[in-house]
């Protein structure tokens, strides 16, 4: 093609992904509105619910680690008024409001994939390949990769979040923000110094597809890996923060998932197939296949959200 053709290509996608920007950015600022009054209809009740919930519990745990009890064992317990205040502040934290978000985004996602196309949200074809590999350094990853997915779904349910499943950078943002508590702040810096972000579910997922190498590309199958690896791997590949690459796979993030595939290498066909998973109604941008995987990086780096 001329450069007026590519030009016009790159003008259509740029569109649409400024669109689909517009639209994801507006959440965070939604959410923290409606986790503060009885204000419903922007955001779905489920998410709500579940953003709340896992709000809720990690302030739980943060008071339960300040007053030198075990944050795990989630006994009830302490000023329920100390509960409410640092749940509301931990209610404007915008980079906790997003993560929750992302993860009851990816619960939600992964439920309607088993309704719709029978994707077990545990345990991927993938995975139970990565359990039955050869090298067992692999076979413990993905073995310890299940157990955490197990875990994920089932405190989803719960709508609940461990610290420990915090990444690094919020954890530590986050344990900032209470004071050290009784006595010395025991329970604090035990919670800190038994914190590993390796083996969190997001670390395990990371560390497995690392672990995969020039194999990782099977990750970028939706039905074969499922969703969890399937977000993991588009985030290795591309270089995107996971939580990106999960909502692209909603409703009305076509054009990001299809640029997020093909910055991954994959073809127009493939990206065809991982879009109809996603999304069945969704048309696949006819522009994507004029793109080089480097070209597509470059336009999601230029569109990318803050």
């Amino acid at each position: 093609m001329d450069l007026a053709a590519d030009d016009a290509v790159e003008a259509i996608l740029r569109g649409g992904l400024a669109r689909e920007a517009r639209a994801l950015t507006a959440v965070v600022p939604v959410l923290r509105h409606l986790l503060g009054t009885e204000a419903q209809g922007l955001v779905s009740e489920a998410i709500l619910a579940r953003v709340r919930g896992m709000i809720l519990d990690i302030a739980a745990q943060l008071l339960a680690a300040q007053a030198g009890r075990d944050p795990a064992a989630r006994v009830p317990g302490g000023d329920p008024a100390a509960l409410d205040a640092l749940a509301e502040g931990l209610m404007g934290e915008e980079a906790l409001l997003a993560h929750c978000h992302a993860l009851a985004t990816e619960s939600l996602l992964a439920d309607r994939l088993q309704q719709r196309h029978a994707i077990d949200p545990v345990l991927s074809p993938l995975l139970q390949e990565l359990i039955a590999a050869e090298d067992p350094a692999v076979a413990a990853l993905a073995m310890a990769t299940l157990a955490a997915q197990s875990r994920f779904v089932q405190s989803q349910r719960r709508m609940e979040l461990a610290l420990g499943e915090l990444p690094a950078e919020l954890f530590h943002a986050l344990l900032a923000r209470v004071p050290g508590g009784t006595g010395d702040g025991a329970g604090l810096a035990r919670l800190q110094a038994g914190y590993d972000e390796a083996t969190s579910r997001l670390g395990l997922l990371a560390r497995l597809v690392a672990a995969m190498r020039r194999g990782a590309v099977a990750a970028l199958a939706l039905e074969h890996a499922g969703l969890a690896l399937f977000a993991a791997a588009i985030a290795s590949e591309t270089r995107c923060p996971r939580g990106e690459a999960v909502l692209a796979c909603q409703e009305g993030q076509g054009v990001r998932l299809a640029l997020l595939l093909r910055a991954a290498g994959l073809a127009v066909p493939a990206i065809e197939r991982q879009m109809v998973l996603a999304e069945p109604a969704a048309q696949l941008p006819s522009a994507i296949g004029a793109l080089t995987p480097a070209r597509a990086a470059a336009l999601l780096g230029a569109g990318r959200l803050a």
